[in-house]
């Protein structure tokens, strides 16, 4: 079926097509590392093979001249050097614990785990005023599994993260403004819940600020996951399907949040308490009928530039 998108040179032909078979079907396994690359946006859909291979081996190139930029710091250079010494530390201290349980990162002296490590820090030189933020190794692990490439790795995430990196921004002003956009989707979609929220002061729904900050990377399995992040990558009905899926869990748990009078509190702790179990198809498929059922007003509701919208003006590969 991936063949039949592709014209004789590689091009994908009718991205939207491809788009909304992946939103209705995900990606199989054995061609996720190609079609990933695509959905993040690190390929163009109009790239042709020659193209791509070409765009492989610059990267390459790339990425091992910014890798050798924290490489090259000595022992000495280090001790004066707070700003490395901080991130390396942070980076250090959140790869061991990321994903641990998964058969490609678990183990001592895992390679994995080291490769893991060495893209964060480069990213962190890439990207000098963003850096390093704990969650970012959750976004990586999943790339890495899937394209077990460093290089590609490192340009994929790179990708990612022009959408997603302001989740991480000092000042949370990419977390506010989704969970602004949330709060006015929940007052569409469920008016009885967005005004037992208004009267228990819980509108700022710092609740469900986990489920956005990494795209519910802790509430569902592994191989789950990159389904769920396939399916969001498509930008198929909307950007911000992920608003959507927020509403219709709090929309199913209603009836209990409000029934049992739930107070800020007891709500984080029942929501973080529903990781594990979430029925995943029945979220992505309520989101969608949500979504469709919220039309123009839903999509004005989101502030333009919202992850993971890009930011205005915003080129991949700017100089």
């Amino acid at each position: 079926q991936w063949a039949a998108f592709l014209d004789s040179e590689g091009r994908i032909l009718d991205s939207k097509a491809l788009r909304e078979r992946i939103f209705y079907g995900g990606v199989d396994q054995n061609i996720r590392k190609e079609v990933w690359k695509f959905l993040l946006g690190y390929h163009e859909y109009d790239s042709t093979y020659a193209e791509r291979e070409y765009l492989t081996s610059v990267k390459k190139s790339e990425y091992e001249v910014i890798k050798s930029q924290w490489q090259s710091i000595s022992a000495v250079q280090a001790k004066r050097f707070t700003k490395f010494r901080e991130r390396k530390g942070l980076i250090d201290k959140d790869v061991v614990r990321t994903d641990r349980s998964v058969a490609y990162y678990e183990g001592d002296d895992n390679p994995n785990v080291t490769i893991l490590r060495d893209i964060l820090l480069t990213y962190s030189f890439y990207n000098f005023d963003l850096g390093y933020c704990q969650g970012m190794s959750d976004f990586l692990s999943p790339i890495l599994y899937v394209m077990k490439d460093e290089a590609e790795s490192f340009w994929c995430f790179v990708a990612l993260m022009e959408r997603l990196g302001p989740n991480f921004n000092r000042d949370q002003s990419g977390m506010h403004s989704q969970l602004f956009a949330l709060s006015k989707l929940v007052e569409i979609l469920d008016s009885p819940l967005h005004n037992y929220f208004k009267q228990t002061d819980c509108l700022n729904y710092f609740f469900c600020f986990r489920w956005i900050l990494i795209q519910f990377k802790r509430e569902f399995e592994y191989d789950q996951v990159m389904h769920l992040w396939e399916v969001l990558w498509t930008h198929y009905l909307s950007e911000h399907l992920h608003l959507y899926m927020c509403v219709a869990i709090l929309k199913s748990h209603r009836k209990k949040i409000m029934g049992e009078q739930m107070d800020f509190d007891t709500l984080l702790k029942f929501i973080n308490e529903l990781s594990g179990n979430i029925d995943l198809d029945w979220t992505i498929r309520e989101a969608e009928a949500l979504c469709i059922c919220a039309g123009e007003n839903g999509a004005a509701c989101i502030p333009p530039g919202t992850p993971p919208s890009l930011p205005i003006e915003m080129g991949l590969y700017e100089d």
